[in-house]
């Protein structure tokens, strides 16, 4: 049987394509692009080459770019330039939405299929990876700590400003005296780009975008795996989690490690699932190697490795250990498994656990996306007719109380979801959004961490619409080059209306009724999106 002619080996979900398959892919990759569904991929892939190329003038540029200077488009950042570039961004980003929210009505009816999407994601993801930094000025942050070890520093004890140079200059002003809050294994790969790269930050930021990648190619792989073990629908979650213009723009535009945390710690949760616990707690702890954000997960990964051992225990017709026993034997290996992990990541970076103490520097952002925020400027504006309060005196106390209740509904959660895979699940979803919203401070893409986790779940129609309309709000209330639009009431009743408008469009097709005819209503069924659908693979 010849090449050309033999079908496709598979085992469990890996296939191995053969010539005609390949051929056969490509047709069927054809025909769908000629679909509509093909033109909402097309209409993504013209937004993200927007983003790119308005990006040059109205990202978050250098703030002296010789690249620039030398292809004569310095012009882009100044006056009408940089308005024109402001423009394109926005078109950018409004066109990937509504690319995003018609697949979100194609693939509740059914019209869309998992393999789709995977191709929509590379189609969507391959510009960005040419943008400069969109929405934030972290990666320069990133190159900086990176550099600091390179040249002999600790990122914990001290901040970028003690290293002059081309990467200091572009660090936001604010992180400049500020010590690294990112785990060893974060910063070593930082250590590792700035001393193949230099000062370069153009080619260190292209590397930097590229090291977050697997992160990206972990959460393709394990949002529907996630999907599949909780009832969920895998093409609507991946559709959720990971082809959201919230999720690529900022964790690939933005270059984030995010990316990479939430990738890893996704992908931990499923081999747990699948009863690779300790595999799962590895993958887990090189997350928040990367980020501590991970570690929400590892206290509830216990319970269902200790769910897994009573499954066994009864199958094979013995007695399940008691519960302290259990407890003992999977959370004591499960914390040496971590303790080892992260000792060998401290060691391969050369670093100790500064980290630890770093991690409130983030108590230098200030803006509403933060409960202890809200709640501070909402204390201090109400008595101020009455009352002398500074904004500062006031966030201390409403931070110090966010963080007591935080702790407080992390052990309540903990306990409380213990019963059930499904919950234990459910628990690590909840508190990582407790995390986003009673932390000190929060960022739009701070949102990826819970929603790559709910995307599992069985959603029903009405919640698919309130995560669209986040997500679109999210995505809108960061200026390009990384300012904070919330403070502009204008900037907020714009995207408020677009993230109504989107929400909206999730099942009627033209919601403002522009259009001459009655909107029709998209073919989206009643019943919750987790329910069983058939899935082109």
């Amino acid at each position: 049987m010849t090449s050309s002619t033999r079908a496709d080996v598979r085992t469990d979900d890996t296939v191995v394509p053969t010539r005609a398959s390949t051929r056969q892919w490509m047709r069927n990759t054809g025909d769908f692009l000629r679909s509509p569904q093909g033109g909402a991929a097309l209409l993504g892939f013209v937004g993200a080459v927007f983003i790119t190329f308005g990006g040059f003038g109205s990202g978050s540029v250098r703030r002296h770019d010789p690249l620039l200077e030398s292809m004569y488009l310095s012009w882009l950042r100044f006056g009408h330039g940089q308005i024109l570039s402001t423009v394109i961004v926005w078109l950018g980003v409004l066109a990937m939405i509504v690319a995003w929210v018609r697949l979100g009505r194609s693939a509740l009816a059914h019209q869309v299929g998992l393999s789709h999407l995977r191709t929509i994601v590379v189609l969507w993801t391959a510009p960005l990876l040419l943008a400069v930094p969109m929405f934030s000025r972290d990666a320069y942050s990133y190159l900086a700590q990176g550099a600091l070890l390179r040249d002999g520093f600790d990122p914990y004890a001290v901040g970028p400003v003690v290293n002059p140079g081309i990467l200091l200059d572009n660090v936001s002003n604010v992180w400049t005296t500020t010590t690294a809050p990112y785990g060893p294994i974060f910063l070593f790969l930082g250590q590792v780009i700035t001393t193949l790269t230099g000062d370069n930050v153009v080619t260190g930021t292209m590397l930097l975008r590229i090291t977050m990648l697997p992160g990206l190619a972990l959460m393709v792989w394990a949002v529907p795996r996630l999907a599949r073990h909780l009832g969920g629908n895998p093409t609507i979650a991946v559709w959720l989690a990971v082809l959201n213009p919230l999720v690529l723009i900022h964790l690939i535009g933005g270059v984030h490690n995010e990316l990479l945390m939430v990738g890893l710690m996704t992908a931990g949760i499923v081999l747990a699932l699948e009863r690779k616990h300790l595999a799962g707690i590895a993958l887990v702890s090189v997350a928040v190697a990367i980020k501590a954000t991970a570690g929400a997960a590892l206290p509830f990964m216990v319970w269902i490795w200790m769910l897994h051992e009573k499954q066994r225990a009864e199958a094979e017709g013995r007695e399940p250990a008691k519960p302290i026993a259990l407890f003992a034997k999977t959370a004591g290996s499960g914390f040496a498994l971590f303790v080892a992990i992260f000792a060998g990541c401290s060691a391969i970076a050369g670093v100790g656990l500064g980290w630890m103490t770093a991690l409130s520097g983030s108590a230098k952002i200030i803006n509403w996306l933060s409960l202890p925020t809200i709640m501070a400027h909402l204390v201090t504006v109400g008595t101020s007719w009455f009352t002398d309060l500074r904004l500062g005196g006031v966030l201390e106390i409403t931070r110090f109380i966010c963080a007591a209740a935080l702790v407080a509904i992390v052990l309540a959660l903990w306990w409380r979801f213990r019963k059930s895979e499904r919950s234990a699940v459910l628990g690590i979803m909840i508190v990582l959004v407790a995390i986003v919203v009673l932390s000190p401070a929060a960022l739009p893409w701070y949102y990826s961490w819970p929603l790559a986790v709910a995307a599992g779940f069985a959603l029903s129609y009405r919640t698919l619409m309130i995560l669209v309309g986040l997500s679109t709000w999210l995505m809108l209330v960061f200026q390009p080059d990384g300012s904070i639009g919330l403070y502009t009431l204008p900037h907020v009743m714009l995207a408020t209306f677009a993230a109504v408008v989107a929400a909206m469009s999730l099942g009627t097709v033209d919601p403002l009724r522009l259009r001459t005819p009655k909107p029709e209503r998209a073919a989206t069924p009643d019943r919750a999106a987790g329910d069983p659908v058939t899935v082109t693979e």
